[in-house]
């Protein structure tokens, strides 16, 4: 046998005995549903070279050990989740919301909690002038967390108030996604910061890309929107710190979102994720600002901070909303810019609208990402003969993060309903019982629908067999990436 007879046997040997380790490791990966592991198994028996190195680069949900273990050492540092906002509330919810806060209760260890106050900001350049006078008003700490902060208007502004805060002595912590703000983080206004006396952090450094996968995924990030003032006011929803007109992807602007701001023992809450987050990236303990009094009894609503990720357990996201579906009676009204589901959540959201609730799902019409508009409308048919109205917003990119429950309850933050924000990121999401607010919240996604065209049954059915087939072929990639 020649020489290059025996070196191709051996190197087919060994591509055959490398995909057998990864077909081995995909099926003993843990958290996975049987469709991902086919789907796989069959990336990598069939494209044995990019089979392989797509594994390598996507197929697992790796943070990587070190990140792990510092987030579980700053959460080990904090005081218990459990007790940093007072007691249980449990009591004051109706009987049967009751589950929805204990599947809450399991992501975190986050108690409902009574006294809060929440307002919505009217719309993203409000929120902005908002943030900045809490910002200016600051007497002892600023902290904000984004995925997004671009350097435009909204941008600038608030980083002037977090200098003008450093600056007269105020104690100011910001972090942002080392990929989603990279812009900024690698700007002349980053270092201004630091120079004013800003603490800076960088989530999730990238690094060398080409090594990064070594570490973990590139493509796991932290995409929480956390503003805490003075352990006594807190910012929760979808807007990133940044103009509506969002420079980065102008073409899809105005980009709408909601924000609310929160007063009470929730904002402890937020501060316990804001920290957590923080001690994973920087060499400083934090547990002080728990010891602070809590504020004095008042009246207010029931809520209760839920912030997943991968360093949290799995599926926390996704059983949040599954229970909020399945808890529906009357109506169930959500707004998402993203919707590329896993099977339990399209059952759900098909099972609420079958059994009588009014269920009505808003989505943008144009989509900044063509693979999730692609996937999102294979879903389509199937909402639609379940009953379930589907709106497509003409007037932007509808950004929003919002879920109404039967006029009593909402859900509102950063996670979309889609596989990233469910096994992918670092989301944050508040849950509150409360009928005043959710009425206001109910009213901003009215004029959302308003603004939307309703989807047919006859205008999905006449997607031509290309269309079809294309959305598809892109939805069948949901359980692979």
């Amino acid at each position: 046998m020649h020489d290059s007879a025996v070196f191709a046997w051996m190197l087919f040997a060994a591509q055959a005995v490398l995909q057998l380790v990864f077909i081995v490791r995909a099926l003993l990966r843990p958290h996975r549903e049987p469709a991902s592991r086919f789907a796989w198994v069959l990336v990598i028996a069939l494209a044995p070279v990019v089979g392989v190195l797509a594994y390598v680069l996507f197929g697992e949900v790796n943070l990587g050990r070190g990140r792990v273990a510092r987030l579980h050492a700053a959460l080990k540092t904090l005081p218990p989740a459990e007790g940093i906002a007072g007691p249980s509330a449990e009591a004051a919810v109706p009987e049967r919301y009751i589950p929805l806060f204990r599947v809450g209760h399991s992501v975190n260890g986050f108690l409902p909690v009574a006294g809060n106050r929440a307002a919505l900001t009217p719309d993203s350049a409000a929120a902005v002038e908002a943030m900045v006078a809490d910002i200016d008003a600051a007497r002892h700490s600023v902290h904000v967390l984004f995925y997004i902060w671009l350097a435009d208007g909204s941008g600038l502004k608030v980083m002037a108030a977090v200098k003008r805060a450093a600056a007269r002595g105020v104690v100011c912590r910001v972090i942002v996604d080392d990929l989603g703000s990279r812009a900024l983080v690698r700007s002349v206004h980053w270092r201004d910061m630091a120079e004013a006396g800003v603490r800076l952090a960088a989530a999730l450094p990238v690094g060398n890309p080409l090594l990064r996968p070594l570490k973990g995924r590139i493509d796991m990030r932290n995409h929480r929107k956390i503003v805490v003032v003075d352990n006594r006011i807190a910012y929760c929803g979808s807007q990133n710190c940044a103009d509506a007109a969002f420079a980065v992807k102008a073409k899809y602007a105005p980009w709408v979102d909601v924000l609310a701001r929160f007063e009470g023992p929730i904002v402890r809450q937020k501060q316990h994720l804001f920290a957590a987050n923080w001690m994973s990236q920087v060499d400083e303990d934090l547990s002080p600002l728990f010891a602070e009094p809590l504020p004095g009894d008042a009246p207010g609503f029931v809520a209760q901070a839920i912030g997943s990720g991968a360093g949290v357990r799995y599926s926390a996201m996704p059983e949040t909303f599954v229970a909020l579906m399945n808890a529906a009676r009357r109506e169930l009204v959500i707004t998402t810019p993203y919707y590329v589901p896993d099977e339990p959540i399209q059952a759900a959201l098909c099972g609420s609208a079958r059994r009588g609730v009014s269920t009505t799902i808003v989505f943008p019409a144009r989509n900044d990402s063509w693979i999730v508009a692609a996937a999102s409308r294979s879903y389509y048919r199937d909402l639609i003969e379940a009953g379930v109205q589907i709106r497509e917003y003409e007037g932007g990119l509808l950004h929003a993060k919002t879920l109404t429950l039967d006029g009593e309850v909402t859900l509102i933050g950063s996670a979309n309903i889609d596989r990233r924000s469910f096994e992918l990121n670092a989301e944050n999401n508040i849950l509150l019982y409360d009928p005043a607010f959710t009425v206001q919240m109910r009213a901003r996604q009215q004029v959302f629908m308003d603004a939307a065209t309703a989807v047919t049954r006859a205008e999905v059915e006449a997607y031509g067999r290309p269309r079809q087939l294309w959305n598809n072929a892109i939805a069948m990639l949901g359980p692979v990436l």
